[in-house]
Parts: C-alpha cells; sequence; structure tokens
C-alpha cells in the first residue's frame, strides 16, 4: 500500500511529517479489555487512553494506523444508560508507587463537559478512514443518547443561554476553582460549583452537530440532517454573541459570579481559541480577529512562542496544588497543541505566512527529536515534578498531531469533506512557506483510501501547474501570489469556469471539477 508522504525539498517542511510519526509511533498503547483486544495512543501526561487527547490524535494516526475503530467501540461498549461517556481507561498504575494495582480502572471526571463531542469527533474521524457505513450507523443511538444528555442534564446544560455549562475550569482542563474550598485538585460538582460557559465546549458541540448532520445527509435521511443543521446554526449564533468579546473568545462567561483577586479575565486568552475556529463556530472576521490577538501577543510575550494555554495566567497556586505556578502546565504553558491549531487556523483565514512561522518553529523546537505537552515560557519542557500529572512523555502525540493537522490541511492543503477522499477541498498554500515544488500524497492505513498531487509554480511563466491523483469531487482553493489574479484555468487541457477570490489580503483561485484518477490542472495569473 502506498504511504503518506511530503516532500518540497525543504529539510525543514520535509522533516516535519516523518518526525511526527515517529513520536506518535512511540505512544500506542494495547490492552485486552475483558476479553476484548483495543489499539489506542496514549495520552502525554498519563499511561492511560483519554477519549480527549485521542480523538484529537486521531487527526495525526490516521494516516497509517489500520486500527481506527477499537477504541471507539469500547467508549461506545462503556457509555452509561444516562448518556455520559467516561473519560478514560487504563489498565497501568497510574500514581506510582503509591498506586501498584494493573486493574481495570475507568474514570469520569464530573467537572468536564466535553467528554460527549469528542466521542462524536472520534466516530466520524474513524468513519472518514475506514468508510464503513455500517459501523457509523450502528453507533448513532450512543451519539444521540449523548447529546441527549448534554443538552439536558442541569449539570452539563444552561436553559438560559441554551449552551453548554461547565465549572471554572482554566479552559477545557479538569479541575476547577473552589475559592479554597477544597484542599487540593478539585474534580467534583458541588453546591458551590462556579458555573459559567466555556468557549471551547461551544465549539467543540457545534462541530459535533455538524458531524451529526453529515452522518445523516450521507444515510440520506433528511429530517434528522436538517434537525441537526439547524440546530447547529443557532447553537453557533447564541455562542459567538455570548462568547467572543470583539477581540477573542472569553475565556469564561460566569454564570454564578466569582471575583480573584489580580485576575482580569477580560483580558485571558485561553487555548480553545484557535480550536473554535478549525471546529467552525468562528466567522472569518473573529478568525481574523483571533489571529491578530494572537499576533500581537506574540509581539509582546517573553515566551518563545504565543501557544499560550491561558494568558495571562493565573496567580499559582490557587487551583489547590503550588505546582500551578504562572507559566506551568495550563496556566501559562506553552503548548505546541495550541500551535497546531494556530497554523491551521491561520493558514485557512488569510495569515498564511504567520501560519507556516508556527510549524516552522515546532519544526525548530523538536530538532533533539522530543516533544512534550508544554513548556514553560523560557522553553524549559515540562517534567513530573514540575506537574500535576503523573507522567510527561518526550513523545507528545497530542501536540504533535495538532502540528500535523496544520502541516496536511493547512499548508499541503488536503482537506476531506466526506469520507475517503471522495470529495477533497484541495488548497495548496506552498508559495507562504516559499516553495515552488512540492509533492504530497495522503493515504488512510485503515482503508488505503488515497489523495494526492504534485504542484510546480513558475513565477517567472506567472504559472502554477497540479497533478492531482484520486477519485474525487475537487474543491480547488489555490494560493496566488501577493497582489495577482487567475485570468485561466485549464484542467486536463480545457478552459473551466473559476473565480478569483481573497481571504483578508491574500488572493486565491476557486475552481471546482470532478477527479478520475488523474487531472492535470495549469493556472494562469497575472499581477493585479
Amino acid at each position: 500500500m502506498s504511504e503518506t508522504y511530503i516532500s518540497t525539498g525543504n529539510s525543514r517542511i520535509d522533516a516535519l511529517y516523518p518526525r511526527i510519526k515517529n513520536f506518535l509511533l512511540h505512544d500506542i498503547t494495547e490492552y485486552n479489555m475483558f476479553g476484548t483486544k483495543v489499539r489506542g495512543y496514549r495520552t502525554p501526561d498519563a499511561p492511560s487512553i483519554w477519549i480527549r487527547d485521542y480523538a484529537d490524535m486521531m487527526r495525526g494516526f490516521r494516516y497509517w494506523e489500520e486500527d481506527m475503530k477499537s477504541i471507539v467501540d469500547h467508549f461506545a461498549e462503556t457509555q452509561t444508560e444516562k448518556g455520559w461517556l467516561f473519560d478514560y481507561f487504563t489498565m497501568t498504575p497510574e500514581k506510582v508507587p503509591c498506586e501498584k494495582e494493573n486493574w481495570a480502572k475507568y474514570v469520569r471526571v464530573p467537572v468536564e463537559a466535553d467528554v460527549e463531542f469528542r466521542f462524536i469527533n472520534a466516530v466520524y474521524m474513524a468513519w472518514q478512514a475506514t468508510g464503513d457505513d455500517v459501523w457509523m450507523k450502528s453507533l448513532l443511538p450512543n451519539m444521540e443518547k449523548a447529546l441527549q444528555y448534554i443538552l439536558t442534564d442541569p449539570w452539563r446544560w444552561d436553559p438560559k443561554h441554551r449552551l453548554v455549562k461547565r465549572a471554572y475550569t482554566i479552559d477545557t482542563w479538569d479541575f476547577d476553582y473552589t475559592a479554597g474550598r477544597h484542599p487540593w485538585l478539585n474534580f467534583q460538582i458541588t453546591d458551590d460549583t462556579f458555573w459559567g460557559i466555556m468557549h471551547g465546549d461551544a465549539s467543540g458541540y457545534y462541530l459535533a452537530f455538524r458531524q451529526m448532520q453529515s452522518f445523516y445527509e450521507h444515510l440520506r435521511n433528511k429530517k434528522r440532517a436538517q434537525h441537526w443543521k439547524r440546530f447547529a446554526t443557532s447553537f453557533r449564533n447564541r455562542a459567538n454573541k455570548v462568547c467572543f468579546n470583539g477581540q477573542f473568545y472569553s475565556h469564561r462567561v460566569p454564570l454564578v459570579p466569582v471575583k480573584i483577586d489580580g485576575v482580569d479575565e477580560s483580558k485571558q486568552l485561553s487555548l480553545s481559541n484557535p480550536m473554535n475556529i478549525n471546529r467552525g463556530l468562528a466567522t472569518q472576521e473573529i478568525a481574523a480577529a483571533v489571529i491578530r490577538e494572537y499576533k500581537k501577543r506574540g509581539e509582546q510575550t517573553d515566551a518563545f512562542a504565543e501557544w499560550f494555554s491561558i494568558d495571562p495566567p493565573f496567580p499559582g497556586g490557587i487551583y489547590g496544588d503550588e505546582k500551578l505556578v504562572a507559566g506551568a502546565y495550563c496556566n501559562g504553558g506553552i503548548m505546541p497543541l495550541v500551535g497546531g491549531e494556530l497554523a491551521r487556523a491561520a493558514l485557512r483565514h488569510g495569515f498564511e505566512e504567520y501560519g507556516v512561522k508556527q510549524l516552522l518553529k515546532y519544526e525548530e523546537l523538536t530538532g533533539n527529536n522530543e516533544t512534550y505537552l508544554w513548556y514553560f515560557p523560557d522553553g524549559r519542557p515540562a517534567s513530573i515534578e514540575a506537574s500535576t500529572s503523573p507522567d510527561a512523555s518526550p513523545t507528545d502525540a497530542w501536540g504533535s498531531s495538532a502540528m500535523m493537522y496544520g502541516l496536511i490541511e493547512g499548508l499541503a492543503g488536503i482537506v476531506d469533506m466526506n469520507k475517503l477522499y471522495k470529495a477533497v477541498e484541495l488548497s495548496p498554500r506552498w508559495i507562504a512557506a516559499g516553495e515552488n515544488e512540492a509533492r504530497v500524497q495522503t493515504v488512510y492505513g485503515a482503508s488505503g483510501a488515497s489523495f494526492g498531487y504534485t504542484y510546480g509554480h513558475e513565477p517567472a511563466k506567472k504559472t502554477i501547474e497540479l497533478e492531482v491523483e484520486g477519485k474525487a469531487s475537487v474543491d480547488l482553493h489555490v494560493l496566488l501570489p501577493v497582489n495577482t489574479k487567475a485570468t485561466r484555468v485549464r484542467i486536463n487541457g480545457r478552459k473551466v469556469k473559476f473565480k478569483n477570490t481573497s481571504v483578508e489580503e491574500s488572493h486565491y483561485v476557486d475552481a471546482a471539477f470532478r477527479l478520475n484518477k488523474k487531472a492535470g490542472v495549469q493556472i494562469e495569473y497575472t499581477e493585479k
């Protein structure tokens, strides 16, 4: 079977895919769960399988992994009758040396509100890679039940705003602020919980609603597809109205008032902001505002990258552990997870060179073949001693897979819009990286479905040529040089309709065609 690759002749760009793949291959975990064998990829700060990390990591390992379903199936099998799912499971002792038992352990953190949307994300990506409609359809009851729980349970749903709520956690993290009522990190809901709305939950569920729409459209169930489409649209409008503050998504919209000395919540930029863009919650106007905020803070910060978990951070220790000083872990630590999401968001929303900058910064950071979930702002990597977590793997699959997400879907510009690359958005942005040649192929390990192209740009002739391989309906969206516009597009030598479009200050040419094995694309452009 053919393999995924990216080749440009630029050693730094070309190093990213194999390096990230190597990181993930070191994180494979296999268990025998009561007679059922499961295979997945572990979280970087614990030896367990968390659906949160796993669903995001799928964006990386789908390009070679054959088993995309066993972990998803196991989370579905252990779903409760009420609809909620477990956060993680493991058979590996976590809190060594005090924990020695290698029993099967399942955990749901009560303050977490995002687990159910991540399960639906995981089903969607496994379905894309395998193309298994029967399997996907069999899990629709699980997904519907999960969403019914989220949209009705008093711990998850705010009926006033009609948005998902959660305790006062740091963005999507799993412990909340208690004003000192609990002696350590708190994971429980109580009568004193400081409820609020966190934007990352909103974007995650918006994406899940749209994925439900896609499932039903594919199965030709128009009624359920329309239901989720309408629900997603109204939900998105409410979320943007409530959570976007004009510059970025506010860290928390309080439902229960609380004041923390030394904290100005109106200034806190938290890690789900670029994710909101990639999940489709943000409009182009909102996306541009958020990216500009990151650019501004990147110019002002002393940190080596603006991949903040939260900025400014909270005062040290107020969440119950003295290790959570400003700049550590989720309290202001610098996360490749954020950088990868930011790279993809920037590349797809008119800040292409800025997006490339994030990818190259990560390549430089990982030149020693190590990558961590988080770093201190001065560049020191995570450690067990400096974190509340039981591990600090130097092969972080969560952040590295986000970087691969930015590399393949952002820079190389291959986005599967359906399953098995049957409908593809093709948006090569190599001009932003200063590259005039590229060869790219993406392959799903579970099915062998593939899509690829060669890219050639001749500035002297003002032409861009593509040789595209696959079997798909293709929406072409090609980045052009600065201050240029397309004058002609040919597919296999025949002129086709095209449109010049702009995304912020960037210029693209758009066209659509049906690809049957191979096609040649020639774009001619001129200065504006």
